[in-house]
């Protein structure tokens, strides 16, 4: 059986389902083929259920501490059950959602396994999808140690995680990028044992350099035992009744780590694999396919979204490329995808997001850099919220005044980076992002303060030597 489209996407995440009811809703025939849930692993595995955790962790760290705000109330507990139910209920109505909005506008849902046999056709069980484009966007899978087997009870991955119904007493994790620190910041609110082992001289080590130790001194403050420049030996690894044991390499020494689970949280590699690129000739670099900054691959017709192509992956960023490849396909002039432009966040506690360069990168890059900073510490609504550990850092061109990158450290500044966002899609200044009038007293006013700081105007910020 022979169907023909105008567009065929193969997965059905954000990066799959964005583009498809996009160019649906600009009058294009459309199928989707999904061989699971609608709405991918950010959905089902990823972004979603960790927030559901990480919201229910945070609010009962806020109860215990009711006493600062004057309320008598106490913790008796919590219940890691109806926790998770909830997270099912809120995935299950945001797939229904997906599900509808497809479905009203014209795309046709269809499930199984697609594997590309020609650059325009994409085979389903019995079924042949030819289309005129087609969009492969079937997203990644966690990756572990070379060695390091997991079994999905002891040794564990992000997947596992988001699947329990009752908590660990102790837990190792492997990688302290943003699903390991994550994990370990919410797995600690609830109570559980958490050493944290990463690899690199610091946590969170894609991040700003003044963001990293303000994040590994909250943890340790909080009882996460952090190891940084350690190495797991996975062929140390001893499983047993009571969990697990495994050695860790730190200064020269070798010490043993005993938990209940080991959270191996390392990375996550593509899901290529199957889904019949190499049969058309789509160029693969470590099975991630590579694009062009319109998310063509070097197969006429065939383009890649989300975490298939590597680089930031993000659900959004996902959706965006989504976004510029149906763009494309329809003949839109549109930018390239630039990845420097495009927001990151880590829902730790405190929180920490950030876009563009890091000082360290754009000093490298060979720019006149001017740094602005302010302190939550002096946020009158920070101080009302119980929240002033953090920061925003803005750093600027100092010749043009260009924002080249803005990182943030503190209460909800996953909502706040939005505004630099914008900031940098309109080529703001600097200048123009503290000259822009924000509400008092709102956690917003950081943004304002660090990028005046840029130019010594900020009022409330001390005068120093420039």
């Amino acid at each position: 059986m022979t169907d023909s489209f105008d567009l065929v996407v193969i997965g059905g995440g954000l990066g799959g389902y964005v583009p498809a009811i996009r160019a649906a809703k600009k009058g294009r025939s459309v199928a989707i083929v999904e061989r699971d849930k609608l709405g991918g692993a950010c959905l089902h595995r990823g972004c979603i259920p960790t927030k559901v955790f990480l919201e229910s962790a945070g609010f009962l760290d806020r109860v215990r501490r009711a006493a600062e705000w004057g309320v008598a109330a106490k913790v008796e507990g919590f219940d890691f059950e109806a926790i998770a139910t909830r997270k099912d209920k809120i995935v299950s109505i945001n797939e229904g959602g997906i599900r509808n909005l497809l479905r009203a506008a014209g795309v046709e849902i269809v499930a199984g396994d697609g594997r590309l046999v020609g650059p325009t056709e994409v085979v389903v069980g019995d079924r042949r999808l030819r289309a005129r484009d087609v969009i492969v966007a079937t997203g990644s899978r966690p990756q572990s140690l070379p060695g390091l087997d997991v079994d999905g009870e002891l040794v564990v991955t992000s997947d596992h995680v988001t699947r329990w119904t009752e908590l660990p007493r102790s837990v190792v994790i492997a990688g302290a990028g943003a699903v390991g620190a994550e994990f370990a910041s919410m797995l600690r609110d609830f109570g559980v044992e958490v050493t944290l082992v990463e690899l690199l001289p610091r946590v969170l080590p894609l991040e700003d350099a003044e963001v990293s130790p303000l994040v590994h001194r909250d943890f340790e403050r909080r009882g996460v035992r952090v190891l940084v420049s350690a190495r797991l030996l996975p062929d140390t690894l001893k499983r047993n009744k009571n969990g697990v044991e495994i050695a860790v390499e730190l200064d020269d020494e070798r010490k043993m780590l005993a938990a209940e689970r080991l959270l191996v949280a390392t990375g996550r590699a593509p899901a290529s694999d199957g889904v019949g690129l190499e049969e058309v000739g789509v160029a693969r670099d470590r099975g991630f396919v590579k694009v062009d900054g319109r998310m063509r691959t070097n197969v006429p017709h065939v383009y890649a979204t989300g975490d298939l192509v590597g680089g930031l992956m993000l659900a959004h960023v996902a959706a965006h490329e989504g976004e510029v490849a149906v763009a494309t396909i329809l003949g839109e002039v549109v930018p390239a995808v630039d990845y420097d432009a495009l927001p990151r966040a880590t829902y730790t506690r405190p929180e920490v997001a950030s876009i563009g360069l890091s000082e360290e990168q754009a000093r490298k890059d060979g720019r006149d850099v001017q740094v602005g900073k302010f302190s939550f510490r002096a946020n009158a609504k920070a101080m009302i919220g119980g929240e002033t550990d953090g920061f925003a850092k803005i750093v600027s061109d100092a010749r043009s005044g260009e924002l080249l990158g803005a990182h943030l450290v503190g209460p909800h500044v996953t909502e706040l980076i939005g505004e630099l966002s914008a900031a940098k899609l309109l080529e703001s200044t600097a200048l123009e992002v503290g000259l822009a009038v924000h509400p008092h007293p709102t956690l917003s006013e950081v943004l304002a303060e660090a990028a005046l700081d840029v130019t010594g105007e900020a009022v409330h910020v001390p005068r120093r030597a420039r």
